[in-house]
């Protein structure tokens, strides 16, 4: 034993004779100093005395004592019997468990047996259902009329059938053998109603005066039919589209044949030829605006109303040849109803053999082709033949503007079957509108100016350009074009020649500046009226007339004051480089002018103001170069007044006083 037990074990009797010393008795007998032998008999006294009465009060209660031991002893029975009870209802709870558990074990097993067969059950009714030919599809499809509505909800079972039965014999289906025959006897019984009821809808395209929509809305309505016999059999469904390819390529042949023949009836008698160039003398006996003829010919350089085509007439109804018989055309509004009716007709065809054939991309452009292949060669053929005679560069123009149109117009219904078309068509016009463009250009540049009379006012030539360039600025403003730009660019730079070359023939200068003016300001007054106010061409007239206007004023004020614009010209030139000296050498001179002036220049006034009357047509152009030379007078007017001394001055005659002269000569057109 260690140390630290061995002191533990000393400590502990220590502690017990302490605390018995701390005991209130023993203090008190410590105190007193009893015996304590004495003390101690006493307490064995008082013991003995305390046990016998502890046992005379158990005899006396011996009986109860007895009562309560059987009491005892039936109570540990009945908690006895109770725990027996539990330990059974503990091994009941036990097997009720396990039976819970196997229950459950077998609801989860019984559940999936139950989806696997509602699975199974599912499919299997479906496919029985798929497989099963029942006796009413066999009925519908035997004897039901192929224009009823039953009997394409029998064509649409039987066409899933015949599909699902298709689809298990690759399962190798045993099942299959069993309907395989009844469809396939069903089917050929269904192909052929369809068959026979299909071309006789074709071949009511054949019918003369038919409307071709009636029976393309019956096909469409009934395009199952054809996704039946093409899905079953697609020898029967190429025949169909053949035959109906071979029918419509006909007949729309034969229609515009027919109907391009009789329309060009109703063009104009006479058309522009050769000798109908820009830059060709006209003549009495054929006057390019001569009112007699435009009941016969049409205008070739003003488009008039010709440009309705493009605006209004554009999706008009085609033109009736046996209800216009009395009426007569130009080519471009023959040709709009050419286009218009092949636009219509095109696309129409293209998007019902798009729906009806079931047909996308190459393949429906290759079956559009081959029906409407023979008429569009036709159209493409009649158009070459017009445009190898002709001469009329507004039809020619119109014609391609058409063309864009409906181009577009095409675009807009979603059917690009026609672009080659349209491409092909511009290709024809294109360089012929060119060539006869060019045969004008040369015209003008190779016409002698001495072959025409000698009038300052607008030449008709200079107006045959204006009407044309208008016209085709106007109608190109939406579609311009870069090859149409260049040679008006180079027709005006001809034309602008041409007017300095008959301009030179005149011998003064006044008078050339008079048919300059006249020329630039009817040119501009045209280009502005049909185009827009910033076109290229009106710009270039503008400043070209401008500058010939304060020319052409410069020139009418020097006979009348002369005198006193070269005064203010030199005198400012003096004051400029500050040689006052010299400039007072022109006192003297400065006397006489404003004494001439003042007994002269109402009388100029008059004679300016009847000189611009005369030689303007235009009222409206006469009063403006007016009004610009009486502004220039006055400006002159001012800068003399500046020039001169004090005295003089008082002489020169009141600025009022003129302004209000002038105010008399001031018109408003």
């Amino acid at each position: 034993m260690s140390a630290l037990t061995q002191n533990a074990s000393h400590d502990e009797p220590k502690t017990q004779i302490q605390q018995n010393l701390e005991d209130e008795v023993v203090q008190d007998i410590l105190k007193t100093g009893t015996d304590l032998r004495q003390y101690s008999k006493q307490i064995e006294k008082e013991l003995k005395e305390v046990e016998n009465k502890s046992i005379q009060d158990y005899i006396k209660e011996s009986q109860n004592i007895a009562s309560l031991h059987n009491q005892i002893s039936a109570c540990d029975q009945i908690l006895e019997r109770m725990e027996f009870m539990l330990l059974d209802f503990q091994n009941d709870l036990g097997s009720i468990s396990s039976e819970i558990l196997s229950l459950q074990r077998k609801s989860v097993s019984m559940s999936q047996e139950l989806a696997n067969r509602q699975a199974v059950r599912g499919q299997l009714s479906q496919f029985i259902d798929d497989m099963v030919v029942p006796e009413s599809l066999i009925t519908g499809v035997l004897d039901c009329n192929i224009t009823d509505k039953d009997f394409l909800t029998h064509l649409q079972i039987l066409n899933h059938k015949l599909s699902f039965v298709k689809e298990q014999s690759f399962k190798e289906s045993k099942s299959c053998l069993d309907v395989k025959d009844i469809l396939e006897k069903l089917k050929i019984k269904a192909m052929s109603k369809i068959r026979s009821y299909l071309l006789e809808q074709v071949y009511k395209f054949r019918k003369p005066m038919t409307n071709y929509q009636v029976p393309q809305n019956v096909l469409l309505k009934h395009k199952f039919f054809y996704e039946f016999v093409l899905s079953n059999e697609r020898n029967v469904a190429q025949e169909i589209c053949n035959e109906y390819v071979d029918t419509m390529s006909k007949v729309y042949f034969s229609y515009f044949k027919s109907y391009c023949g009789r329309i060009m009836k109703l063009q104009y008698e006479e058309c522009a030829t050769k000798d109908d160039l820009m830059g060709i003398e006209d003549t009495a006996s054929r006057g390019l605006f001569h009112k007699t003829s435009l009941k016969h010919k049409t205008t070739v350089f003003s488009i008039g109303n010709r440009g309705s085509v493009l605006a209004q007439q554009l999706e008009e109804p085609i033109i009736v040849p046996h209800a216009q018989m009395k009426n007569r055309y130009p080519f471009e509004a023959l040709f709009r109803s050419e286009q218009y009716a092949m636009v219509d007709n095109a696309c129409r065809e293209y998007l019902f053999v798009s729906e009806f054939f079931m047909v996308r991309g190459p393949q429906a452009l290759d079956l559009f082709n081959y029906i409407m292949g023979k008429t569009i060669g036709l159209l493409t053929k009649n158009l070459e033949t017009f445009v190898a005679e002709c001469y009329d560069m507004i039809a020619l123009f119109l014609c391609f503007h058409l063309i864009l149109r409906y181009q577009l117009m095409c675009h807009k219904r979603c059917v690009p079957a026609l672009d080659k078309y349209w491409e092909n068509l511009q290709a024809i016009i294109l360089p012929r509108f060119e060539q006869v463009f060019r045969l004008n250009i040369n015209s003008i540049r190779d016409c002698d100016p001495t072959k025409f009379n000698r009038e300052m006012g607008p030449h008709y030539i200079t107006r045959r350009y204006a009407e044309f360039s208008a016209a085709l600025v106007g109608i190109s403003e939406n579609f311009p074009n870069e090859l149409v730009n260049k040679l008006l660019a180079e027709l005006q730079e001809e034309v602008e020649l041409f007017i300095l070359r008959m301009a030179a023939i005149f011998p003064q200068r006044k008078e050339q500046l008079i048919y300059l003016i006249n020329n630039y300001d009817m040119v501009l007054n045209i280009i502005m009226e049909r185009t827009r106010d910033n076109s290229k061409e009106a710009e270039s007239f503008r400043s070209r007339l401008a500058v010939k206007s304060g020319e052409y004023v410069e020139e009418i004020l020097s006979p009348h004051f002369g005198e006193m614009m070269q005064f203010v010209k030199e005198c400012e030139h003096l004051v400029e480089k500050g040689q006052q000296q010299q400039l007072k050498k022109y006192d003297a001179k400065s006397l006489s002018l404003v004494q001439n002036f003042s007994s002269t220049w109402k009388k100029s006034l008059e004679e300016l103001n009847r000189e611009v009357v005369i030689s303007f047509p235009n009222l409206v152009t006469g009063s403006s170069l007016l009004q610009l030379a009486l502004t220039q007078l006055v400006q002159y007017y001012h800068r003399f007044h500046k020039l001169l001394t004090p005295n003089t001055r008082t002489q020169l005659t009141n600025i009022h006083l003129i302004m209000v002269e002038l105010k008399k000569y001031k018109t408003v057109y």
